[in-house]
């Protein structure tokens, strides 16, 4: 019944925002556990953390609507660019049965395998770059003034992708559906998929996070990568990404988000984008808000490494959210035994940014997780 009155106050037309404004603060407790959710982590409930894990994880992937669906990915190299220490190369790739995508690697000039990192971009209500957003574009990419205007605004100018590749990472990004190669798709015609998909028992959702899967089963298999040193890092929506692939594979050893992460009961407050369709969808699974909280999936990926970071002034990710949702997440990783494993880190005079100070923690954090020398 819970989420069922949320689908519904997804479904509400914008104009209808006053009318939630006005009318709904109570009926919104009525979506909120008083207590816990069926699935959370409670000593009292399941015998011990890794049958609640197991069960879990389960839940998380069935809500994604979305089979396994081997596909050969027949990659294309379509371009390559020679920078400083590594090479940028643009891959044409058949993620999906439904789609075949392009990548962009950056790979050191060291020929051993190299550790990891795939970067999952955010939203930011910016369609005409994806991966540009975390990888400096070609020299003649007419993307590029737009990538390094996105850098400016969130990174304190830097591609954070291409900072990882000197460090001697091999680096991997995408685009999600909707942004620069795949796209623009905005507000509407995302609403527009999502309602489609929802009729054929999808969800663009779960097509999200099934191909961040196969981005994985890509990266893993390139001989230049070792696949036993695998991390995953996103921004904003690719933050909430972060943490749900972390969830979704032991593949992935370690993960980082930075600027997403908080509890149901702090977002379903009026006027919340999650509350608001659209691009709400690439974070809405159906189902499955009836069993887990936020932080309770997030958890999901203990006990291996995580990195999440938040700031104390983002107006999309209330304080106090934040708070809550690092405490259940103490609580598993405590109950793994595994407490150094996690590390959540809150800036209070911070907002919704991935700045030059938070990336040399991430970089230091990066480096101690698969063993490569830190930088400078």
């Amino acid at each position: 019944m819970r989420y069922c009155l949320l689908l519904l106050l997804c479904a509400l037309p914008l104009h209808a925002n006053n009318l939630i404004d006005q009318q709904l603060p109570d009926f919104y407790q009525q979506l909120i556990p008083q207590q816990h959710y069926p699935l959370s982590w409670q000593p009292k409930h399941f015998n011990d953390i890794q049958q609640w894990r197991t069960k879990g994880r389960a839940a998380l992937r069935e809500a994604l609507l979305w089979p396994d669906e081997p596909v050969d990915f027949a990659a294309k190299l379509l371009k390559a660019e020679a920078r400083d220490g590594y090479s940028a190369q643009l891959w044409s790739v058949q993620l999906t049965k439904q789609s075949r995508v392009q990548l962009m690697l950056l790979q050191p000039d060291n020929t051993a395998p190299a550790p990891a990192v795939l970067l999952l971009h955010d939203h930011g209500a910016r369609f005409d770059i994806g991966k540009e957003k975390w990888i400096q574009p070609f020299a003649t990419d007419v993307r590029l003034p737009s990538a390094q205007q996105w850098a400016d605004k969130y990174f304190s100018t830097n591609f954070i992708g291409d900072a990882l590749a000197k460090q001697g990472y091999l680096v991997l990004a995408a685009d999600t559906f909707g942004w620069s190669d795949r796209g623009p798709i905005e507000y509407d015609a995302q609403q527009a998929v999502a309602g489609n998909m929802f009729m054929f028992g999808r969800s663009l959702a779960g097509m999200a996070a099934y191909e961040d899967l196969q981005l994985v089963e890509y990266l893993k298999q390139l001989p230049q990568a070792d696949s036993s040193r695998l991390a995953v890092l996103g921004f904003s929506m690719g933050a909430f990404r972060a943490w749900q692939l972390a969830a979704l594979t032991d593949d992935i050893k370690a993960g980082v988000a930075v600027a997403w992460l908080n509890s149901y009961q702090h977002l379903l407050m009026p006027g919340n984008n999650i509350l608001k369709g659209q691009s709400a969808f690439y974070m809405l699974h159906p189902g499955l808000a009836a069993k887990l909280d936020i932080p309770d999936i997030a958890a999901l990926a203990a006990p291996k490494a995580m990195l999440f970071i938040n700031g104390g002034k983002d107006n999309l990710m209330p304080q106090a959210g934040v708070e809550q949702a690092y405490q259940q997440l103490a609580t598993v990783w405590q109950a793994h035994g595994a407490p150094d494993k996690l590390t959540t880190m809150l800036y209070p005079q911070y907002g919704h940014e991935f700045n030059a100070e938070q990336q040399q923690q991430v970089f230091s954090w990066l480096a101690t997780q698969l063993a490569l020398p830190a930088s400078d």
